[in-house]
């Protein structure tokens, strides 16, 4: 039962006490009315009735000074003093506002005068942030009628407790702690052991006679005793001491209701000066290890700990934490024991931590009285792996770019020389020949020999583009039809376009290449049907964009977006698919080039191409390509050349110079045939000692740009110093743009891409020809 129902109860007493005495007023009350009413006389009658009247008063005034006093806080006092004036525990109580109406005889005895004080002043003179304290409880009472807490004080420990009465406010009792009964004997201080009881907070609870006697003082908190927190089970500590610092080691024990038991063992201060030394071995900067000669770990600190994983203790081997050495871990520990290959860092990979986590690791030999032990410093490595993983992949696609350059090059020579004396022999045939079928075979093969030379160009990026300004709405609505059509009956096509998309500037028949690949590959990857969804945007980038290995700038962008519900791409094929030959079809089925083409071209065009895809999930590509504004660049308006009529003959004289002799005699053959007069060389240097006759009157130069020696803008330009007028025609198997930055500087020059056709040849030749004649 609480206080204020015990108070109630003894109100309630109270009153039942006084009805009798009440109902006693009523009936004189009653006896002197009723002779005043029965009798004639009216004096004597008005006198009962005056005597009646102030009997009734009487009883009046009784009843409702009883109910103020009931009703008042000297009745709640008195109520409550009843139970608690004897009580040994100091009991208050105050008000909402902390103003104390009411001590008990113990309060009293202890506080001393209590008149005009507040509970906060009253327990500041012995305890810490009481405010805290009588804020928390109320708080508490409020909400469960009672609280109570243990707090430390100067004189030991109190148990506050308190009750919330409502209007009455609170009261409050203040409870001596009996400090670790144990049958009435006080085990800690018989130990003489130094120990100490705290709670989950730090709060020093108890301190037993051996501590108090080595500290010489109270300490209220853990944190005024060890200067070194946390702690640390069985580890070892300085105290402060009267004496100075000490050291201990900690042995703790936890009671079932939260509290912990330290007891403090004394130790040699060399032991604690040991543990210092590891302590700030372990918070080291620098990722270290002390191995064993037969490399076991022995000791190893945070940051060690941190990279190769949280096992490591004096029986793990560091071959069980590192691996991918490429050879065995135990010869090179041997052999920097024996002091070879010291201080050189081997990259190897943690176990622990996954394949993707590489570390750098230096030996170092140190002796220690007598014994050999090795020092490892460990670095993280992983970003320098994958730097170098990048570089390897930019070296490799390099190489093969150059590669690919290189063999498209030398097989647009040869396709040169096939498709121009296949042209030779088809102008010695005519349709009704048996042999007229078999050339146009061979015509129709060299063409696509070919186009394929032109997908290892896209790649190397040194094919040639003509770009022009696409409205890629248009664009992809005239290539929908035929998109249609490669895509077939179980996959259908869906596309999404933005209504202000912005135009590009690019190669329209080989962007519409690129896009009739992916679309392609996305048919192949969803063999039961599917979708394929082009999406068209804009996008903005207000900063610069790091993806994969490529930082975009910050700029204005069109995105097209080719997305299939297909089987996906497996994560470790991802980063090998823009790599040329490189399928994930069956033989037979794909040449491996389709994406590195589009990549190449994309990457020609200014643009960037990306690829996201899960297996099961479908693959999604991304297509980035620079915005063109209008007013950036004026488009050149494109003047219709007149057709000038074709002579049967042509007239001219050309020096035709060509390091394969069989580009070399079949374009020398093709431009004799329309009737000019050609001198033939075999490289730059053979064509300068032509040009030293003076008497030699030339028109043009049909020359090679890569040739053994001097290259064709190179020997064109010593030539034009003496023959400032003459034409040039640049013959090259790589792109314009390639040296486009020399033959700007060239006056009258014009480029042929090889392979070319004996038309091409004659009509490029004419036309350079044409203002002269």
């Amino acid at each position: 039962m609480s206080d204020a129902t015990i108070i109630d109860a003894r109100a309630t007493a109270a009153a039942r006490r006084l009805a009798p005495r009440l109902w006693a007023f009523v009936y004189l009350g009653l006896g002197l009315l009723i002779p005043g009413i029965l009798i004639p006389n009216q004096t004597i009658s008005l006198g009962f009735t005056i005597s009646s009247s102030t009997v009734f008063a009487m009883a009046l005034l009784v009843i409702v000074l009883n109910r103020r006093y009931l009703a008042s806080p000297q009745h709640f006092h008195d109520s409550l003093d009843v139970f608690v004036h004897h009580d040994a525990s100091p009991t208050f109580c105050i008000t909402d506002d902390g103003e104390i109406t009411y001590a008990n005889k113990a309060a009293r005895k202890r506080f001393g005068a209590i008149e005009q004080k507040s509970l906060v002043l009253l327990l500041g003179e012995h305890a810490a942030n009481p405010v805290n304290v009588i804020f928390r409880l109320q708080s508490k009472a409020r909400r469960e009628r009672a609280a109570s807490e243990d707090i430390v004080t100067d004189n030991g420990h109190l148990r506050v407790s308190t009750h919330y009465l409502g209007a009455q406010g609170f009261v409050w009792r203040l409870e001596d702690l009996v400090e670790r009964p144990d049958d009435g004997e006080d085990v800690a201080e018989l130990i003489g052991l130094p120990m100490l009881l705290a709670n989950d907070e730090g709060m020093i609870l108890y301190m037993n006679r051996a501590l108090f006697v080595k500290t010489g003082c109270r300490i209220t908190h853990i944190g005024r005793l060890f200067s070194d927190l946390p702690l640390r089970p069985y580890g070892l500590h300085q105290i402060t001491t009267q004496n100075g610092p000490e050291a201990v080691r900690v042995v703790e024990h936890l009671r079932e209701n939260g509290r912990r038991e330290l007891f403090l063992v004394p130790c040699d201060p060399n032991e604690i000066a040991g543990a210092t030394t590891r302590r700030l071995f372990d918070e080291l900067p620098v990722a270290l290890m002390k191995l064993s000669a037969e490399g076991l770990v022995l000791q190893a600190n945070k940051l060690a700990r941190g990279l190769v994983g949280e096992t490591t203790d004096n029986d793990t081997p560091l071959s069980s934490l590192v691996q991918g050495m490429g050879r065995p871990i135990s010869d090179w520990l041997r052999s920097a024991t024996e002091g070879h290959a010291l201080n050189r860092p081997e990259v190897v990979q943690a176990t622990e931590k996954g394949t993707d986590v590489f570390l750098q690791v230096a030996l170092n030999r140190v002796v220690e009285d007598g014994e050999t032990y090795l020092i490892a410093v460990l670095n993280d490595a992983t970003e320098l792996k994958s730097l170098e993983a990048q570089f390897v992949q930019s070296q490799k696609m390099q190489a093969i770019g150059q590669l690919a350059g290189g063999v498209a090059h030398d097989f647009n020579n040869l396709l040169t020389a096939i498709s121009g004396y296949c042209d030779l022999l088809l102008l010695r045939h005519d349709e009704g020949d048996p042999d007229y079928g078999d050339l146009i075979q061979i015509n129709q093969n060299s063409n696509r020999a070919a186009s394929l030379v032109s997908q290892l160009l896209a790649f190397s990026r040194k094919q040639n583009l003509q770009p022009e300004t696409i409205d890629l709405r248009d664009a992809l609505s005239d290539l929908s039809h035929l998109l249609n059509r490669l895509l077939g009956e179980k996959v259908n096509l869906c596309v999404r376009n933005s209504d202000d998309l912005k135009p590009v500037r690019a190669d329209k028949r080989q962007l519409e290449q690129v896009l009739m690949n992916l679309v392609v590959n996305a048919r192949d990857a969803m063999i039961d049907g599917g979708e394929v969804i082009i999406t068209m945007e804009n996008l903005l980038l207000e900063q610069e964009m790091h993806r994969d290995r490529a930082l975009i700038e910050s700029g204005k962008y069109v995105s097209i977006k080719v997305t299939d519900n297909g089987t996906g791409i497996a994560p470790d094929k991802l980063n090998k698919i823009f790599e040329p030959f490189f399928t994930t079809k069956k033989a037979g089925d794909g040449t491996g080039l389709g994406l590195s083409m589009a990549y190449g071209i994309i990457k020609q065009s200014g643009g960037y191409i990306f690829v996201d895809s899960a297996l099961g999930h479908g693959c999604e590509f991304q297509i980035l390509l620079p915005a063109y504004e209008k007013t950036d660049i004026a488009e050149a308006v494109k003047v219709p050349k007149p057709v000038r009529p074709r002579p049967g003959r042509e007239e001219g004289a050309i020096l035709l110079v060509e390091d394969e002799a069989p580009v070399r005699a079949f374009a020398a053959r093709a431009l004799r045939m329309r009737g000019y007069t050609v001198v033939e060389a075999k490289d730059a240097e053979q064509a300068l000692e032509i040009l030293e006759d003076e008497q030699l009157e030339l028109d043009m130069f049909v020359t090679d740009v890569i040739m053994p020696g001097k290259d064709g803008p190179t020997w064109v330009r010593e030539a034009l110093i003496k023959r400032p007028e003459t034409k040039v025609v640049f013959m090259s198997g790589y792109a314009k743009e390639s040296f486009a930055d020399q033959q700007a500087g060239i006056a009258n020059s014009v480029f042929l891409p090889k392979p070319f056709s004996l038309n091409d040849l004659t009509e490029t030749v004419q036309e350079q020809l044409a203002d002269i004649y």
